[in-house]
C-alpha cells in the first residue's frame, strides 16, 4: 500500500452509511438546508478554533452527503498551509487553488472529479508563501462568482480561525460558517473567541459542530446545533 493510501481519511458516510455518524451528517445537511428561508446557503465555510479538531473530516463527510443527495458539489481545500483534501480523495495536488490564484493554471484545469458521483474537489495546490494575500485577492472573489454558477453546493475547508486570518478572509465569500469544536479538548473561552473573530467580519454563523462527543465508551458521533 502506498504512502498516499495510508493517509486516506476515513469517510463514515461511505464506509458505514447506516451508522449513527452517517445519520448525523444527513441531519446536519438537512439542518443547513432549513437554516434559512430568505437567504440562499450555497457556499459554506467550515473551520475550527484550533488544529486537530476534525474540521477536514467533517467537511469531507458533509460533501459526500450533499453529493448523495444528487447535488453537484465542490469541495475547496483552502487550507494552503496544511492541505489534506487531496489525500482524503486520493487526488493529485500538483496544481490547485494556489495555482489558480497565482495565474499558473486555469480553474477548469484543476477541478478534479472524485470516485463519488456529483462530488468534485479543488485541492490546495503547492503551498505558497502568501496564503492570506491570495485568499484576499480580487481573483479569489472572481473565482468564487464563477463557481457559484457551476455548482449547487460549495464547501470550503480553511485553517483554524485562531491560528491565522485566512478563515476570516474566506468568510466574506461565504453564505454561512460552521465551526467545529472538539468536545472536551477546547475550552469554552477559546470557542467563544473563535466565534467572536468570525462575527467581527460579519460571518453568518450557521452553527457549531461538537466533534467526538461520547454517548458510550464504544460510540463516537457528531452533534450539530444552531448557533445564536
Amino acid at each position: 500500500m502506498s504512502r498516499l493510501q495510508n493517509k486516506k481519511r476515513h469517510l463514515n458516510v461511505l464506509t458505514n452509511s447506516h451508522s449513527p455518524i452517517a445519520e448525523a451528517y444527513r441531519s446536519l445537511r438537512t439542518n443547513i438546508d432549513f437554516s434559512s428561508v430568505d437567504e440562499k446557503t450555497q457556499v459554506i465555510m467550515v473551520t475550527s478554533a484550533g488544529p486537530e479538531e476534525g474540521k477536514s473530516t467533517v467537511i469531507s463527510n458533509l460533501a459526500v452527503t450533499y453529493a448523495q443527495d444528487e447535488r453537484k458539489v465542490l469541495l475547496i481545500d483552502a487550507d494552503m498551509r496544511k492541505p489534506t483534501g487531496h489525500r482524503t480523495f486520493q487526488l493529485s495536488n500538483r496544481a490547485g487553488l494556489s495555482s489558480v490564484l497565482s495565474h499558473q493554471s486555469d480553474l477548469e484545469e484543476v477541478i478534479q472529479e472524485t470516485e463519488v458521483s456529483n462530488l468534485y474537489v479543488l485541492t490546495a495546490g503547492p503551498i505558497p508563501p502568501n496564503p492570506s494575500e491570495m485568499l484576499n485577492s480580487k481573483r479569489m472573489g472572481s473565482m468564487m462568482q464563477l463557481l457559484r454558477e457551476q455548482f449547487d453546493i460549495i464547501l470550503i475547508d480553511t485553517p483554524p480561525v485562531l491560528a491565522v486570518t485566512d478563515a476570516q478572509l474566506i468568510a466574506s465569500n461565504s453564505d454561512g460558517v460552521l465551526l467545529v469544536i472538539h468536545s472536551g479538548k477546547v475550552k469554552k473561552d477559546i470557542a467563544i473567541k473563535a466565534k467572536e473573530n468570525l462575527l467581527r467580519v460579519n460571518a453568518r454563523m450557521l452553527g457549531v459542530i461538537l466533534n467526538n462527543v461520547k454517548r458510550k465508551a464504544s460510540e463516537e458521533y457528531y452533534y450539530y446545533y444552531y448557533g445564536s
